[in-house]
């Protein structure tokens, strides 16, 4: 093995180790979640799990981002169970990854302060987005099997009398709880990233 096979190899043992830490960072903060009683039912609650990947993607790419939020998720999935066949997991990797790879993408092309926070911005709208429809047609249908549909309407409608149906729900608690959560995952990356930045570059 010559000295560039030898300078490869180090470094993608380096990277695989990487993206190994901060999966496991992430999977575990998943444990760690609270409620936005304020915006949201009770049940719908935010972590910081994505903020490891936000992390890892301005370090190492988006592409690197997006394989922690799928180990996150794949660990999610076979240790602590599904109640939705996989398909809650699923979305939230979809949304998870349009996240980190917006957000990292947009830094990567504009590695400033500033192109960070746009880069976070993007992403939150692109995750609330995407997290709103996927929400309204896959998760909450399939939510609805298991505990009645106007249950979880009423649950909604307790935080604001505005909620009226499934649509209405998705628009006063999901969309803001959406922003709300990106909001605060954004603050914390922002906040940690040139911290530990420089454990994760070569």
């Amino acid at each position: 093995m010559n000295q560039i096979q030898r300078t490869k190899a180090r470094y993608s043992t380096r990277n695989l180790t990487r993206l190994s830490l901060l999966s496991v960072i992430a999977f575990l903060l998943m444990y760690v979640e609270f409620p936005l009683a304020f915006i949201a039912p009770p049940f719908i609650k935010i972590d910081l799990s994505d903020m490891p990947a936000l992390i890892g993607g301005f370090a190492m790419g988006p592409v690197a981002g997006i394989t922690i939020e799928l180990v996150k998720c794949i660990l999610t999935f076979f240790v602590r169970g599904t109640t939705t066949g996989g398909v809650g997991e699923l979305s939230n990797f979809i949304v998870g990854a349009l996240f980190v790879g917006l957000s990292a993408k947009f830094y990567s092309r504009h590695r400033t302060y500033r192109g960070a926070v746009v880069g976070l911005l993007m992403g939150v709208i692109g995750m609330t987005l995407v997290a709103t429809l996927s929400n309204y047609f896959v998760v909450f249908p399939l939510y609805g099997k298991i505990m009645p549909m106007e249950a979880i309407i009423n649950m909604g409608r307790a935080v604001t009398p505005r909620v009226k149906s499934l649509w209405d729900l998705m628009v006063y608690c999901i969309v803001p709880f959406n922003l709300v959560k990106g909001l605060i995952v954004s603050a914390a990356t922002l906040a940690l990233y040139k911290r530990v930045s420089h454990f994760l570059h070569d």
